[in-house]
């Protein structure tokens, strides 16, 4: 039987299938900094819904003073532990996207969102919010590095992915079934199945939610809304810094390098 339940109440499940790229991504996160950043020694580091802990704890190990939040207590409880484990400190605690606050005002140098958490923000509004609350807390030249997948809202059919992963004899297979966006809602219904193989037992658990969807006209929109974020540069998921590419729909995974404004 499939178990219905939420992935971001099991995140060492969810940890497991994600964390192949943590250290890539950690490295391009310095390389776009270096590239694009404000320079200067400080490296104090926000990630908004930062999840279980991965890239919080892949960036403290590389001396960025990182804080995040997160709207899942049991994923910020496993970042915690993981953190502590590892001899790591970060500032960690609840909140949402479209209206967080800092436990104690300051500035960062640079903040980071990547994987289309971005696309849980189910309106204009909370998308444009978000942004502004980023622009708000970032120094003059710090940057948002903000990954989101792009739509082509002439697709009609269903998009199916499955990759999987193990760690510490612990078997994750995931497969996602996306269906195709209603291009008047902007939202695209997605299924994921989790089939995990733990201390001798195999059980598989599902989460249904929708995602906001972007093409790239849609995003330069919403963009001109937050005049404070300049795009300086695009990439996508294949994390090289040598590779820019252009906002358009050529490609579907965009990441976009957002700097904050020095006026």
């Amino acid at each position: 039987m499939t178990e219905q339940r939420d992935w971001y109440d099991t995140p060492l499940y969810y940890d497991i299938i994600f964390d192949a790229d943590t250290s890539k991504e950690g490295a391009f996160l310095e390389d776009v900094f270096a590239r694009h950043g404000p320079g200067g020694r400080s490296r104090q580091l926000l990630e908004p819904a930062c999840g279980s802990g991965r890239l919080v704890l892949e960036m403290a190990r590389r001396g960025w003073k990182a804080s995040g939040f997160d709207g899942s207590p049991r994923m910020l409880e496993f970042a915690r532990n993981r953190l502590k484990n590892a001899g790591m400190k970060a500032r960690l605690w609840e909140d949402w996207m479209q209206s967080f606050e800092l436990p104690k005002p300051q500035l960062f140098d640079l903040a980071h969102c990547l994987v289309s958490s971005f696309k849980y923000l189910q309106s204009e509004r909370d998308a444009a919010a978000c942004l502004r609350r980023v622009a708000s807390c970032l120094k003059p030249g710090g940057l948002f590095v903000l990954g989101v997948h792009l739509t082509d809202y002439t697709r009609a059919a269903e998009e199916h992915e499955r990759w999987k992963a193990e760690r510490d004899g612990i078997r994750v297979v995931c497969n996602t079934h996306t269906w195709a966006a209603d291009p008047q809602t902007r939202l695209e219904k997605l299924r994921t199945r989790l089939r995990i193989t733990h201390a001798g037992r195999t059980h598989t658990q599902e989460t249904n939610w929708q995602f906001r969807t972007y093409n790239a006209a849609q995003m330069r929109a919403l963009l001109r809304k937050v005049p404070a974020l300049q795009l300086v540069e695009c990439y996508d998921f294949t994390y090289d810094i040598h590779e820019p590419r252009r906002l358009d729909d050529s490609y579907a995974d965009i990441v976009l390098v957002l700097r904050k404004d020095t006026d």
